[in-house]
């Protein structure tokens, strides 16, 4: 290995480690039990870094918080294939079901606290509507791979069932239901769905 590479791969781990020293500083100002309002400055403050600094590495303010969501998908472990690999349908909505109140129940202070700040945010809101939306596809072609047509109703009511709003209100309704039985009421409800409509 040259000098020139070596010297680039450590700029590259550098350049990474205070990339993840800066998400993980918002996280926690996200996290934080009486949260201040969260700025590029006191983000830059929170991970000793230059305002400069975040710009470089994620451009804006909006690209910073659309790579937290990303690590915190990346931590929940978000894991579809089983579901694409299911036999029938049932099964491949449980197992999409399950993916994605793991990742509500990760860090769920953190996800509605970033929901909270997309209100004021155009385009923190335009980027966590992608992101539903890209739920939504992943769902259609899932139900696709298991019946030649379902219809849009149905797939609206079940994206919303499976959507962060809802698991936040089931598990903050009774703030003594553990995720897995949270889990199972949303998996319970979306299977009716599915069953009632395509009966």
């Amino acid at each position: 290995m040259s000098p020139r590479v070596y010297k680039s791969d450590k700029r590259q781990s550098a350049a990474e480690d205070t990339r993840q020293r800066i998400l993980a500083a918002a996280r926690a100002l996200l996290a934080a039990p009486k949260p201040t309002q969260i700025s590029v400055d006191a983000i830059a403050k929170a991970a000793d870094v230059s305002r400069q600094t975040i710009y470089n590495a994620f451009g804006s303010k909006s690209g910073l918080l659309e790579a937290l969501f990303d690590s915190l998908a990346t931590r929940a472990d978000i894991d579809l294939p089983p579901a694409f690999a299911a036999a029938d349908p049932v099964t491949a909505l449980r197992r999409f079901t399950e993916s994605f109140c793991r990742f509500w129940a990760s860090d769920p202070v953190v996800i509605r606290r970033l929901r909270g700040m997309a209100v004021l945010d155009s385009d923190l809101d335009r980027l966590l509507r992608e992101r539903d939306d890209m739920r939504r596809t992943a769902l259609t072609t899932l139900l696709g791979a298991h019946a030649e047509t379902t219809a849009d109703d149905t797939i609206d009511v079940i994206w919303q069932l499976t959507g962060f709003e809802t698991y936040d209100g089931l598990a903050r309704r009774d703030p003594t239901r553990e995720p897995a039985v949270v889990t199972d009421l949303v998996a319970t409800a979306v299977t009716a769905v599915y069953t009632a409509a395509s009966a």
